[in-house]
């Protein structure tokens, strides 16, 4: 159901009947309705509220009630980061046989020519749980017992804009909310001063845009707000010259006395999504510049997050040059302070990580920048208190090949494709269990061989550690029941503590 805001006494009185009748703000048959669904336990007693945003509860009780996710733009090499293959490199330089590649369809790879490529990388076990990571994760490796590593997840896409749409939204298309759109209306936001879906960003900027933080068809309440890197977290934050609180909110019961006015005859959700999104933008002026103010973190905070550490002198542009060392640690910190006020997913994306050449530096690039602070974030949530309620979830799009890139026919092989068959990522706290690893791949990791995780099977689990059934949270759209998981997707039991 959507959420809007009631009509005073006053304006009531000044509708027609066929108003009354038939808005549906205020029709007796949308009263009925609500009625009988608040009596069977689907609709809150308070679902009609004028907040969209207002806290909602789940339809279960829930382990998480917030969400980060670390968004690696271009699909980081599980083969080089998670996934030990001690087989590939012996195979080093072989052909795979013709008939695993007949099927296949590759971004880049030329089939003809096309060898396997072996990984540099030293792996070590870390923790209680023994859990193999790669020696370009070390700090990672300190969090280990808390991480539940997936190596065998799989998707429908193998190019990078439609796999970011499936990560994000469930399937490889356009104008579909992403997961964080889907649990603010489902279960709203904690905080008041600050939006339900913040985007932080480092990098060069993802391939995806904006379509990776969109509410789709869902009202705009529920989209993810960019905020910015530098100077106000967000534009027009702050008044203009010569402007004073006291006329800026005159200003906005003004504009927001219209659009109620306008909304009982046109009952557009969105005019109730850019009433709320006025009265939101107020307060943020004062909740987001104290929120993005590191002055009074620690300095010991500061050091574990490396807000100032040196970056490698390596030849790596991919991950966004110069000063995204200090951008990508920021945002962790800012991530952790949003949810400590409440905010309820968070995404904190970095591009990008499309590995087709020089893998070995810019790889070691990125790693180098994302290791510690996420590592650093997983601590300061657990010290906290806050990781049992926090979901942190490391994804991307697809994999990358076990083959080496000849594109062109290039001798000269330093990258590695795109692998939509077999990959990892790895989720901790919100009630996930740590230290293990679900899921394998073979012994090149080109395909699963045991237990394997399609996103939308990632997305049942992650809502139902938000208390929601991902059948039943639906939005109607043009005569269809619309969800996330759109017509698949189970829960994982085994994935859950």
């Amino acid at each position: 159901m959507e959420n809007r805001p009631e009509l005073s006494p006053s304006e009531i009185a000044q509708l027609t009947r066929r108003d009354f009748l038939a808005t549906s703000t205020t029709g007796l048959g949308t009263l009925a309705f609500a009625s009988m669904l608040e009596q069977n336990g689907l609709l809150a007693a308070d679902a009609q509220r004028s907040d969209p945003l207002a806290p909602r509860p789940p339809h279960f009780p829930a382990k998480a009630k917030n969400c980060i996710l670390i968004y690696f733009e271009g699909a980081p090499s599980h083969i080089d980061l998670f996934d030990p293959k001690p087989k590939l490199n012996e195979l080093n330089g072989q052909k795979l046989p013709d008939s695993m590649l007949e099927k296949v369809r590759f971004a880049f790879i030329k089939k003809e020519g096309v060898r396997l490529m072996g990984s540099p990388r030293k792996f070590q076990k870390h923790g209680q749980c023994g859990m193999e990571l790669s020696d370009l994760l070390p700090h990672l490796g300190s969090v280990a017992d808390d991480l539940c590593l997936i190596r065998s997840m799989h998707t429908d896409q193998f190019n990078h804009h439609p796999g970011q749409l499936m990560m994000n939204c469930g399937v490889p298309l356009f104008g579909r909310p992403t997961m964080g759109s889907w649990l603010n209306y489902a279960l709203g936001s904690e905080s008041k001063n600050l939006p339900g879906y913040v985007v932080l960003t480092a990098g060069r900027g993802s391939s995806a845009g904006a379509s990776a933080w969109t509410s789709g068809f869902l009202p705009s309440n529920y989209a993810g707000v960019l905020f910015r890197n530098q100077g106000d977290p967000v534009l027009n934050l702050g008044n203009p010259t010569g402007i004073t609180p006291a006329m800026q909110h005159l200003g906005i019961d003004a504009i927001g006395d219209l659009n109620r006015l306008r909304h009982q005859y046109v009952a557009d959700p969105e005019i109730s999504a850019r009433i709320g999104a006025y009265e939101l933008a107020g307060r943020m002026q004062t909740a987001a510049p104290e929120l993005m103010d590191l002055s009074k973190e620690s300095q010991a905070t500061l050091d574990a997050y490396g807000l100032d550490r040196k970056e490698p002198n390596l030849k790596a542009e991919r991950g966004g040059g110069a000063g995204q060392y200090r951008n990508f640690a920021r945002s962790c910190l800012h991530a952790r302070r949003m949810v400590e006020r409440g905010v309820r997913f968070v995404t904190v994306l970095h591009a990008s990580w499309d590995h087709h050449s020089n893998l070995n530096n810019e790889l070691t690039y990125n790693t180098g920048m994302a290791d510690q602070p996420i590592a650093a974030l997983i601590k300061d949530l657990k010290q906290r208190g806050l990781l049992d309620s926090t979901l942190v979830v490391w994804a991307s799009e697809f994999g990358r090949t076990p083959l080496g890139e000849n594109r062109g026919g290039s001798t000269n092989v330093t990258g590695r494709d795109h692998h939509p068959f077999a990959f990892s990522m790895w989720m901790a706290g919100g009630g996930v269990k740590g230290g293990q690893v679900y899921g394998a791949t073979d012994e090149i990791g080109w395909n699963i061989t045991k237990d394997p995780v399609h996103v939308n099977d990632l997305h049942a689990t992650i809502l139902h550690q938000f208390g929601l059934n991902h059948e039943k949270l639906t939005y109607r759209f043009q005569g269809r029941d619309f969800r996330l998981t759109d017509v698949a997707g189970k829960v994982i039991p085994k994935l859950i503590a």
